[in-house]
């Protein structure tokens, strides 16, 4: 496993770790505090958004973040009442589906624009995708996980992480060639600590 990630307020800048202990929830401290939109936007009751709005993803302060919304008539409010998952509590890529998308771009794609979990470096005997892990339980660790499905991607992918600049082919090469999916979503079904280094199994169904 090549790296880890929290991130402490959703949307804004990550943290990286080199150990965690994973709990049913999650990553403690993971995207336990968002900026919700109050009015002015039309994700008002929802979260700001990150790479599309303000590059907040640039930023770790919520309070620069509330300015920067404000900047554009935009009111939040910071909470923290989380975890505010979009789905799963855990999310994890495999290099060789960033691969993937490197043969098909020509270039190569940061997994932190993915704003995973856990980044993990396959055998090199892998070669399933993500529907190829939809349900497997997984050892990383000490710690179980359960895959529950593919993540669907959108629009935040395109931004650049040093200068917010968009790159819309990424979008576009993930949603034809890729069914809008990279990386997975998990469930913990035995917590446990996870350092980079440890291996990522799969256990048999």
């Amino acid at each position: 496993m090549a790296s880890i990630w929290r991130y402490p307020v959703k949307s804004l800048r990550g943290q990286t770790l080199q150990s965690v202990f994973v709990s049913e929830s999650g990553i403690p401290g993971d995207r336990a505090e968002a900026l919700v939109v109050q009015s002015g936007h039309v994700r008002e009751g929802k979260t700001y958004r990150g790479k599309e709005h303000d590059r907040l993803h640039l930023i770790s302060g919520k309070e620069e973040g509330v300015q920067l919304g404000a900047a554009r008539g935009v009111v939040l409010d910071h909470r923290s009442d989380g975890p505010f998952f979009d789905d799963a509590p855990i999310s994890l890529i495999l290099d060789r589906w960033l691969d993937e998308l490197r043969d098909y771009l020509g270039h190569g794609v940061e997994p932190e624009r993915f704003r995973p979990n856990f980044f993990v470096r396959a055998w090199p005997d892998f070669s399933g995708g993500e529907a190829a892990l939809q349900g497997a339980e997984l050892q990383l660790g000490q710690a179980r996980l359960r895959v529950r499905a593919p993540i669907v991607r959108c629009v935040t992918i395109t931004y650049d992480l040093a200068d917010g600049a968009s790159d819309p082919e990424i979008l576009r090469v993930v949603a034809q060639r890729r069914n809008s999916w990279m990386g997975v979503y998990c469930d913990v079904v035995q917590p446990g600590d996870v350092r980079t280094g440890d291996s990522l199994t799969m256990i048999e169904r």
